[in-house]
Order: structure tokens, then C-alpha cells, then sequence
């Protein structure tokens, strides 16, 4: 029947039993997977995370302008994070990043949720917040 209609025979689904086939032309079969394989690509979202550095010294002034903008991130649906830099001899001052990284989680308490307590890695100290789920 396909060769009939100058068209070709395209097995569907070959582990149903029976296998489906359909008759189609092969090349616009193709082209048409590979769009709808784009078009989920594109309306996959993808996460963006922002960064925001602190340093172990940071004024308040600094503190609350960068807390506005995370709480724009955050409201925005991107996930936050926050980071202090020792730069030199400023790692003795560790303390004082973990407790600024932690105020500043607190802060956020209401727009996001904390998913990584602050670590330390090498000269930095992270702290990941992810934007709350408006889903209730």
C-alpha cells in the first residue's frame, strides 16, 4: 500500500504488540519529531542563580542594598547565592562572614528557603537560597 501511494512505511511504536506502523512521508515524519523534541526543549525552564558577594566587613548600608536585590531575585523565581570572599589575612574573620551569611538568611526568611547552610570553600563561605514555591 505504501509503495502505491509513493510514501513510506514508518514503524511507530515497535515493542506494542502487534508493532504499529504508520504510512507517511519518512522525511516529514523526521522533521516533525525534531520539532516537537524543540519545542519541549524550549518550554523546559531552566534555573538561574545569581550571586551576591559579601565581604567579612560589610557595612549595613551594603548589607541591606544587596538584601534588596536578592529579595528581587528571589520574587523573580531565581535561586540566590550569596557568598562571603576572605581576601588574605581576612579568613581569621570567619565567625563574622558565617554570622553575616546567616543574617542574611534570616532576612530572606519570608521570600525563600535556605537549601545550603554557609560552607567554606577555600576562601569563600556559600549559602544557597531558592526562591519559596508559590504552589500552596
Amino acid at each position: 500500500m505504501a509503495i502505491e501511494m509513493d510514501l513510506d512505511l514508518v514503524e511507530i511504536s515497535p515493542n506494542a504488540i502487534p508493532p504499529v506502523c504508520k504510512i507517511v512521508d519518512y522525511n516529514k515524519f523526521v522533521y516533525e519529531q525534531k520539532k516537537k523534541l524543540k519545542e519541549i526543549k524550549s518550554n523546559a525552564k531552566q534555573t538561574v542563580i545569581k550571586e551576591i558577594r559579601f565581604g567579612p566587613n560589610t557595612s549595613d548600608h551594603d548589607f541591606q542594598f544587596k538584601l534588596k536585590h536578592a529579595v528581587a531575585f528571589l520574587e523573580a523565581g531565581e535561586k540566590v547565592r550569596a557568598y562571603v570572599h576572605f581576601k588574605g589575612r581576612a579568613i581569621v574573620y570567619k565567625e563574622q562572614g558565617e554570622i553575616l551569611l546567616l543574617k542574611f538568611a534570616q532576612a530572606l526568611e519570608d521570600v525563600g528557603k535556605v537549601e545550603l547552610l554557609p560552607k567554606l570553600e577555600g576562601k569563600r563561605m556559600f549559602l544557597t537560597v531558592a526562591p519559596k514555591s508559590l504552589k500552596k
